[in-house]
Protein backbone atom coordinates (compact mmCIF):
# COMPACT_ATOMS: atom_id res chain seq x y z
CA UNK A 1 0.00 0.00 0.00
CA UNK A 2 1.19 3.53 -0.68
CA UNK A 3 1.79 5.90 2.21
CA UNK A 4 -1.66 7.12 3.33
CA UNK A 5 -0.28 9.99 5.40
CA UNK A 6 -1.81 8.45 8.54
CA UNK A 7 0.82 6.43 10.42
CA UNK A 8 -1.68 4.12 12.18
CA UNK A 9 -3.29 3.14 8.87
CA UNK A 10 0.12 2.44 7.34
CA UNK A 11 1.20 0.48 10.44
CA UNK A 12 -1.86 -1.80 10.12
CA UNK A 13 -1.32 -2.20 6.35
CA UNK A 14 -4.71 -0.94 5.18
CA UNK A 15 -5.42 -1.27 1.47
CA UNK A 16 -8.14 0.92 -0.06
CA UNK A 17 -10.50 -0.31 -2.76
CA UNK A 18 -11.79 2.65 -4.76
CA UNK A 19 -15.58 2.67 -5.15
CA UNK A 20 -17.18 4.07 -8.30
CA UNK A 21 -17.93 7.81 -8.29
CA UNK A 22 -21.23 8.61 -6.59
CA UNK A 23 -21.22 5.25 -4.82
CA UNK A 24 -22.44 4.98 -1.23
CA UNK A 25 -20.00 2.16 -0.38
CA UNK A 26 -16.32 1.86 0.52
CA UNK A 27 -14.03 -1.09 1.12
CA UNK A 28 -10.77 -1.48 3.03
CA UNK A 29 -8.65 -4.62 3.29
CA UNK A 30 -6.22 -5.42 6.10
CA UNK A 31 -3.66 -8.22 6.13
CA UNK A 32 -3.49 -10.00 9.46
CA UNK A 33 0.04 -9.22 10.58
CA UNK A 34 1.74 -9.39 14.00
CA UNK A 35 1.16 -5.64 14.45
CA UNK A 36 -2.62 -6.27 14.48
CA UNK A 37 -2.64 -9.05 17.08
CA UNK A 38 -3.54 -8.84 20.76
CA UNK A 39 -1.79 -10.61 23.62
CA UNK A 40 -3.64 -13.87 22.82
CA UNK A 41 -2.24 -13.80 19.26
CA UNK A 42 -5.71 -13.16 17.84
CA UNK A 43 -6.79 -10.20 15.74
CA UNK A 44 -7.09 -7.20 18.09
CA UNK A 45 -10.52 -5.58 18.37
CA UNK A 46 -8.90 -2.15 18.22
CA UNK A 47 -7.43 -2.96 14.79
CA UNK A 48 -10.89 -4.00 13.59
CA UNK A 49 -12.48 -0.85 15.09
CA UNK A 50 -9.87 1.35 13.40
CA UNK A 51 -10.58 -0.34 10.08
CA UNK A 52 -14.35 0.15 10.59
CA UNK A 53 -13.82 3.84 11.42
CA UNK A 54 -11.74 4.42 8.28
CA UNK A 55 -14.02 2.45 5.96
CA UNK A 56 -17.15 4.24 7.20
CA UNK A 57 -15.42 7.61 6.92
CA UNK A 58 -14.41 6.87 3.32
CA UNK A 59 -17.99 5.91 2.39
CA UNK A 60 -19.40 9.01 4.13
CA UNK A 61 -16.84 11.36 2.55
CA UNK A 62 -17.34 9.96 -0.93
CA UNK A 63 -21.14 9.93 -0.78
CA UNK A 64 -21.64 13.28 0.98
CA UNK A 65 -19.48 15.41 -1.32
CA UNK A 66 -17.42 16.37 1.76
CA UNK A 67 -15.20 19.43 1.21
CA UNK A 68 -12.17 19.29 3.57
CA UNK A 69 -11.38 22.96 2.95
CA UNK A 70 -14.56 24.03 4.78
CA UNK A 71 -15.74 21.09 6.89
CA UNK A 72 -14.58 18.13 8.95
CA UNK A 73 -16.08 14.67 9.15
CA UNK A 74 -15.99 13.42 12.72
CA UNK A 75 -17.13 10.15 14.23
CA UNK A 76 -20.28 10.78 16.27
CA UNK A 77 -21.07 7.21 17.29
CA UNK A 78 -19.64 3.76 16.67
CA UNK A 79 -20.86 0.42 17.95
CA UNK A 80 -18.84 -2.61 16.89
CA UNK A 81 -20.18 -6.09 17.55
CA UNK A 82 -17.46 -8.77 17.34
CA UNK A 83 -19.03 -12.06 16.22
CA UNK A 84 -16.24 -14.28 14.89
CA UNK A 85 -12.61 -14.71 14.10
CA UNK A 86 -10.98 -14.75 10.70
CA UNK A 87 -10.07 -18.01 9.00
CA UNK A 88 -7.96 -16.36 6.30
CA UNK A 89 -4.93 -14.05 6.41
CA UNK A 90 -6.86 -10.93 5.32
CA UNK A 91 -10.01 -9.21 6.56
CA UNK A 92 -12.25 -6.91 4.53
CA UNK A 93 -14.48 -4.09 5.79
CA UNK A 94 -17.33 -2.95 3.55
CA UNK A 95 -19.28 0.14 4.57
CA UNK A 96 -22.51 1.44 3.07
CA UNK A 97 -24.14 4.82 3.73
CA UNK A 98 -27.71 4.21 4.82
CA UNK A 99 -28.81 7.81 5.25
CA UNK A 100 -27.32 11.27 4.78
CA UNK A 101 -28.92 14.14 6.61
CA UNK A 102 -27.79 17.77 6.68
CA UNK A 103 -25.24 16.97 9.41
CA UNK A 104 -25.49 13.30 10.35
CA UNK A 105 -24.46 10.43 8.06
CA UNK A 106 -25.48 6.91 9.14
CA UNK A 107 -23.34 4.03 7.91
CA UNK A 108 -23.52 0.24 8.19
CA UNK A 109 -20.32 -1.82 8.10
CA UNK A 110 -19.54 -5.53 7.89
CA UNK A 111 -16.10 -7.07 8.41
CA UNK A 112 -15.47 -10.50 6.91
CA UNK A 113 -12.49 -12.65 6.06
CA UNK A 114 -11.80 -13.27 2.38
CA UNK A 115 -13.91 -16.46 2.49
CA UNK A 116 -16.91 -14.40 3.61
CA UNK A 117 -17.02 -15.47 7.27
CA UNK A 118 -18.48 -12.65 9.37
CA UNK A 119 -16.00 -11.16 11.87
CA UNK A 120 -17.79 -7.98 13.04
CA UNK A 121 -20.71 -5.70 12.29
CA UNK A 122 -20.89 -2.01 13.10
CA UNK A 123 -23.47 0.74 13.39
CA UNK A 124 -21.73 4.03 12.70
CA UNK A 125 -22.56 7.73 12.44
CA UNK A 126 -20.47 10.68 11.29
CA UNK A 127 -21.16 14.39 11.57
CA UNK A 128 -20.27 17.14 9.13
CA UNK A 129 -19.00 20.07 11.21
CA UNK A 130 -17.11 23.29 10.42
CA UNK A 131 -13.46 22.64 9.63
CA UNK A 132 -11.39 21.69 12.68
CA UNK A 133 -7.83 22.85 12.99
CA UNK A 134 -5.12 20.42 14.23
CA UNK A 135 -4.40 20.34 17.94
CA UNK A 136 -1.74 22.89 18.79
CA UNK A 137 1.71 21.37 18.36
CA UNK A 138 0.25 18.22 16.79
CA UNK A 139 0.46 19.06 13.09
CA UNK A 140 1.72 16.17 10.95
CA UNK A 141 4.74 16.61 8.72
Amino acid sequence: MADSGIPLHDFLGFEFVSPPDGSNVAEVRMPIRPEALGFTANLHGGAIATMVDLTCALAAAKFSGFDPSRESLVTADMHVRYVGRPRTDTVVARAEVLRKGSQLIVVDCKVTDTDGHLIATADFAMMLVPVRRPLEGMERD
